[in-house]
């Protein structure tokens, strides 16, 4: 990966939907160069998918909580039986595994506290895995920005 390619990869992160020809002038570079090497950039996996940011608020996910979760056991077969859960989970817009504390974090996105409280009780208090979980409900985002910089 050159120059080129991470100003064409920070000029789609910020708009995915430009032109070749305003990519090329964003990036300093000919529509025809940016057209292949986007087109590597994706077969290559680098750009795993092209998608449309949408606002909670706008379709009535008003209430976003993060929520660490700890496992009682973390056999690699319980553990995977939690990621699958949350994947599915269509509260759940993130899920992170990680070290410290925690086992996991997850960014649940749901309409109001009593969304929560179901979310809670039919996807956390059912899973015999789950030790404890501690949930921290977000006043204000700060700052959302789905990108890498690269």
């Amino acid at each position: 990966m050159d120059d080129l390619d991470r100003r064409i990869l920070a000029a789609l992160q910020k708009n995915n939907r430009l032109s070749f020809a305003e990519l090329a002038d964003l990036a300093g570079s000919s529509a025809a160069s940016c057209m292949r090497r986007v087109n590597k950039l994706r077969s290559d996996g680098v750009i795993i998918a092209d998608i449309s940011l949408v606002d909670p608020n706008a379709v009535g996910k008003s209430l976003t909580v993060v929520v660490t979760v700890e496992l009682d056991r973390e056999r690699l077969d319980l553990v995977d039986d939690f990621k699958r859960a949350m994947r599915v989970a269509k509260e759940v817009t993130q899920c992170y595994m990680v070290t410290g504390d925690a086992d996991f974090v997850l960014i649940v996105a749901v309409e109001d506290v009593e969304a929560f409280d179901i979310f809670v009780k039919t996807k956390l208090y059912t899973n015999p895995n789950v030790r404890k979980f501690r949930s921290m409900i977000a006043l204000d985002r700060v700052k959302f920005e789905p990108r890498i910089i690269v």
